[in-house]
């Protein structure tokens, strides 16, 4: 099967973007004599225990450490106690992860969440008081920033407007029982989804409504969104005694599907970005590639997880090209192994292309998924230090 898929180049990007989305994990520190807040979380199996409920606007660091027996999450929310302003994600036992935020004065929430189900424990009021120290960038790095933020609003977007549309087309030969082509539809439309994924985990509960997979349900929860309809698409891949949805119910997913887009494209009319947020944005989008395109788990009947994976990156890279420039002045060496990495990652990707699209992940060898999972660890490592060098 061959999936169409839009490419950006990885490189050189410079009007593309800021960079966004709302996770990230920054382990680096930050370059010498610079000020920032550090606080420590400790992240049990029963507590989230921050060292201070308060800081001073501007860099704040939070160096989030295990002391549980499960994989842990740890977030920084809004003043509504749902918006995500920043998490530390995939922290296992007996390790630390940083997140480094800009936070401007007012009040948050921290919270974990062991074992990354639920509604997760510790939920404590955070405040971070007014500081003259947190406007400390230059009027010319500034406005370099703002450029990059507008720029990047503008793609993301273009991208859930590609979305809208592709999910309506989806949707109609979906409910019309033109399986064939929804099928066709399936992989290319979620692209668009894939390469700001990271944005919907900031507007409550529209990603799980768009994106849950089966295995991460929990009891009595409703299942829609992409992958209940991809589960019905690809019926052969499913467990035995799978039975095919009846007419009325492929009504309401879909409907839901195309109700649940058009939000997500009401919310992103009116973005606004920091830079933290930005590049934070790219170790987000890879973490994604990390946990779930990489293992073959996202799409689970349609084997199409090169496509997401492409989708992931070709976000990734746009949100790092949209600081490069930035970044070569303050640590060319960065940027450098950073253009490797990406194109060495980029050339093993292009390497299972069929077409005008991607082999399915069922067909690739155990030494194949070895190299790309290697690939997007030797990424990872330098990009975690993004945040940090250009924020701290």
């Amino acid at each position: 099967m061959s999936l169409m898929r839009a490419r950006f180049p990885l490189l050189g990007l410079a009007s593309a973007a800021g960079l966004l989305a709302l996770t990230g994990c920054v382990p680096n520190a930050g370059a010498p004599g610079s000020s920032h807040a550090a606080l420590t979380v400790d992240s049990s199996a029963t507590a989230c225990t921050v060292s201070a409920d308060e800081a001073p606007a501007g860099n704040v660091r939070f160096t989030v450490a295990n002391s549980g027996d499960q994989v842990t999450e740890f977030y920084l929310l809004a003043d509504d106690g749902l918006r995500i302003v920043g998490e530390a994600e995939n922290i296992g036992p007996g390790l630390s992860r940083d997140l480094v935020v800009q936070l401007p004065a007012g009040s948050y929430f921290t919270a974990c969440k062991p074992g990354m189900t639920g509604d997760g424990i510790g939920k404590a009021e955070f405040t971070v008081t007014e500081s003259e120290g947190a406007a400390g960038a230059s009027v010319d790095l500034a406005a370099r920033i703002e450029t990059a933020n507008t720029n990047y609003a503008s793609y993301v977007r273009d991208q859930v407007a590609q979305l809208v549309t592709g999910t309506a087309a989806f949707a109609a030969a979906y409910t019309t029982g033109d399986a064939d082509a929804a099928r066709a539809l399936y992989a290319p439309t979620r692209a668009h989804w894939e390469r700001v994924e990271t944005i919907a985990e900031s507007f409550g509960d529209l990603d799980p409504k768009l994106d849950l997979r089966e295995a991460d349900l929990e009891e009595g929860q409703d299942w829609t969104g992409w992958h209940a309809i991809e589960k019905d698409l690809w019926p052969a891949d499913a467990e035995a005694g799978f039975t095919a949805y009846s007419p009325d119910e492929r009504q309401r997913l879909a409907g839901l599907l195309v109700a649940d887009t058009a939000t997500l494209n009401d919310k992103v009319q009116d973005l606004h970005f920091t830079l933290a947020q930005q590049t934070n944005g790219a170790i987000g989008l890879l973490d994604e590639v990390s946990t779930g395109k990489v293992t073959g788990e996202e799409e689970f009947w349609s084997h199409t997880d090169l496509s997401d994976f492409q989708a992931n990156v070709d976000g990734a890279s746009v949100l790092y090209a949209g600081v490069r420039d930035i970044l070569v002045e303050k640590d060319a060496t960065l940027a450098e192994r950073l253009d490797r990495e990406f194109a060495a990652l980029q050339e093993l990707l292009d390497a299972q292309r069929a077409g005008d699209g991607f082999r399915l992940y069922t067909e690739l060898s155990p030494a194949e998924i070895r190299a790309l999972a290697d690939q997007v660890n030797a990424l990872g490592e330098p990009l975690n230090q993004l945040t940090a060098t250009l924020v701290l």
